[in-house]
């Protein structure tokens, strides 16, 4: 069972960058499917972006295509969400989870096996 640990997060302003890091331990980080998800004041989560066990594929929430980006370090076990051009709709807190299931099962479901404890994410404009 792999445990992931969230850091990053904070405060912002609009046009902003700020990257989010999910470590993961557990000697089988490298064979879960990695994903972001986020949950703003009064709105359900919503998927952000997944990413592949080996780092090739990644999927993107159409509001972050293009400003954020995922990726994975599988010999750090560290997973991580950069992101740009970050607009006031992003303040939400921030959740990585991970799944043993392939990544394009992970993009069209919200109960992923595991999950950090979530950060939050404040852009002010």
């Amino acid at each position: 069972q792999v445990r992931l640990v969230q850091s990053g997060g904070g405060s912002v302003q609009a046009g902003g960058s700020l990257t989010l890091s999910c470590a993961g331990s557990g000697h089988t980080f490298s064979r879960y499917s990695m994903a972001w998800f986020r949950q703003s004041a009064g709105k359900e989560r919503k998927f952000v972006a997944a990413i592949s066990w080996s780092g090739d594929t990644t999927f993107y929430a159409d509001f972050v295509k293009d400003r954020f980006t995922i990726s994975r370090d599988n010999s750090k076990n560290m997973m991580t969400l950069r992101m740009t051009k970050l607009k006031s709709e992003d303040t939400a807190i921030y959740y990585c989870a991970a799944d043993r299931d392939e990544v394009v099962s992970v993009v069209t479901r919200e109960s992923l096996e595991v999950w950090g404890q979530g950060t939050l994410v404040t852009v002010s404009s």
